[in-house]
């Protein structure tokens, strides 16, 4: 070994043995820090909660959501995927969250000739009658989901006076041109039927 590394290796070994962290002394203010974290955190999560029931409050002039009829007869098409929820039609961001339509589920859609029957297990189903739907085109969003160009179902329908748009996304994403070409087209037959 050369002097200079024997004098490195022996300040190496000087400086590490010279080397002691720090003692964790004050728990009380760490403690502390952890504590007032948290409440924060239960804070924001309260208002964000309180927000949406204040939202649901704000809708609740919306009637109650149709539920299916006995007989709806064969279905022309069938969906699964999921429900990725509702907004006022043409306001991407104005999410309606009344009657459970702000909840995101998985998702059944039947297509019959009396209308379209959403299933949600864990949530609220409910059914739209044909005469209530209005259109359906593909998209990229809606409140609080973005997805590829025309990677999103979004069905336009009324629920009394209000229009309001549904967005779905197939687990096979090759059926949301079908969806669409068949909606429009029932849409503009029972229209013309009137």
């Amino acid at each position: 070994m050369t002097p200079a590394t024997a004098l490195a290796a022996g300040l190496a070994t000087t400086l590490a043995a010279d080397k002691k962290s720090a003692e964790v002394t004050d728990w009380g203010g760490r403690i502390g820090w952890l504590v007032g974290l948290a409440l924060f955190v239960a804070l924001v999560y309260w208002l964000m909660r309180e927000g949406w029931k204040w939202r649901g409050t704000l809708q609740s002039d919306l009637p109650a959501l149709p539920g299916a009829p006995q007989e709806t007869g064969p279905a022309k098409l069938k969906l699964s995927g999921r429900y990725h929820g509702s907004t006022t039609a043409g306001q991407w961001l104005d999410r309606i969250v009344a009657h459970g339509l702000g909840t995101r589920s998985r998702v059944e859609l039947t297509l019959t000739d009396a209308g379209l029957e959403v299933e949600r297990p864990g949530a609220r189903d409910f059914f739209v009658p044909a005469a209530a739907l209005r259109g359906a085109r593909l998209d990229k969003g809606i409140a609080g989901k973005v997805l590829t160009e025309g990677g999103l179902l979004v069905v336009t329908w009324a629920l009394g006076d209000k229009e309001i748009d549904s967005g779905f996304r197939s687990d096979r994403a090759a059926e949301h041109t079908e969806w669409v070409d068949t909606l429009n087209h029932m849409i503009n037959d029972t229209e013309g039927a009137r």
